[in-house]
């Protein structure tokens, strides 16, 4: 997807997966992290991590902890656990293969 695209809109503001994904990155309970956008009634689409845990994740913790450091309409509403995110050889998430997968959904 190029940039544009990936691009999640929250009640017509925009959010980039690029920087929630830095930053859950570097959350001690999270071995690999995608943010992926989920379409939404209410604010017309809303970010959700795709998260490999490392080790045991709480992802009540893992919400609170992304929310107490981004506004609002960044924060994550929801947490998918999976074994890996699938990427390029060259090392780029393929955001569009977690949209189809069907991944644990956890909050």
């Amino acid at each position: 997807m190029d940039r544009l695209k990936s691009l999640i809109k929250v009640n017509a503001l925009q959010v980039a997966p690029a920087e929630l994904e830095a930053l859950i990155a570097t959350h001690p309970g999270v071995a690999d992290v995608a943010v992926i956008a989920r379409p939404d009634d209410r604010t017309g689409e809303i970010p959700v991590a795709v998260v490999v845990p490392r080790g045991e994740l709480d992802v009540d913790e893992l919400t609170a902890w992304v929310a107490k450091r981004v506004p609002r309409h960044k924060r994550i509403r929801s947490v998918r656990l999976a074994d890996r995110i699938p990427r390029t050889p060259s090392g780029k998430i393929l955001h569009r293969e977690l949209v189809a997968e069907d991944w644990q959904l956890v909050g």
